[in-house]
């Protein structure tokens, strides 16, 4: 149920992205960002998973946050889902979510320019 709820919202995200593209709002280029951001930080967080599991050294919780921030949201929210990774701790959830908040107020602030 949770995986079905987070590819509902960036299902959601992606359609709204993809119109303000279409309707020339937002410029092609941010379609092809946040797409690579979201593979990234969906690859980080796999890395990570791995990492935790073996006891390796694990990727700062800042540069996950940065990569969400910058527009790889969609593919962490995937990630904490499909991989069951970083949905307990509050904090670093509290931060993900203002990530989030900040991506999208960032994008709808340049959709109205």
């Amino acid at each position: 149920m949770r995986s079905l709820r987070a590819l509902a919202v960036v299902s959601v995200f992606g359609l709204l992205l993809w119109r303000a593209v279409a309707d020339q709002r937002l410029p092609a280029i941010l379609l092809w960002l946040v797409g690579l951001a979201s593979l990234l930080s969906l690859i980080l967080y796999a890395v990570d998973k791995r990492a935790a599991i073996a006891g390796d050294r694990r990727i700062p919780e800042a540069t996950l946050h940065l990569v969400e921030l910058a527009g790889g949201w969609p593919g962490a929210l995937l990630a904490q889902s499909l991989l069951r990774h970083k949905t307990i701790k509050r904090e670093f959830r509290q931060w993900f979510w203002c990530a989030v908040l900040l991506n999208c107020a960032a994008l709808g602030w340049l959709a109205q320019r």
